[in-house]
């Protein structure tokens, strides 16, 4: 079973800075795209950014110049840097990952739970 999980949400004030941090489980082989989503309440999940195995990233107009998405193939592992954080980043911060091979086969389309950042202003 494919599993994410999510770290380094918290609390921080305006113009600070987070990095969240995503860890696939063991059984994964590869991953094709990684990516940070965010769903604040009330609000639909959005994308923020997404990587692929190459290195390209897309990043969504609210992040573009604070956020960096990067990952580590190795390690099955993709992390955001949030730096100049502003109050309407508040939001519970999901991971995903598309197109996962295991071991076994592969699937598609895996969530984390989630982790809250709270940015205070």
């Amino acid at each position: 079973q494919v599993q994410l999980v999510e770290s380094g949400g918290g609390l921080v004030q305006a113009g600070g800075s987070l990095r969240l941090s995503c860890q696939g489980s063991v059984n994964i082989v590869s991953i094709n795209v990684m990516g940070w989503y965010r769903q604040a309440p009330g609000k639909q999940r959005e994308l923020v950014a997404a990587i692929d195995s190459a290195g390209h990233t897309n990043y969504a107009d609210s992040g573009k110049g604070r956020f960096t998405i990067s990952r580590d193939n190795a390690k099955k592992s993709v992390y955001l840097q949030m730096n100049s954080l502003k109050p309407e980043d508040t939001a519970v911060y999901y991971c995903n990952a598309d197109f996962v091979v295991t071991a076994v086969g592969y699937g598609k389309d895996y969530w984390g739970k989630g982790t809250l950042v709270t940015v205070s202003s």
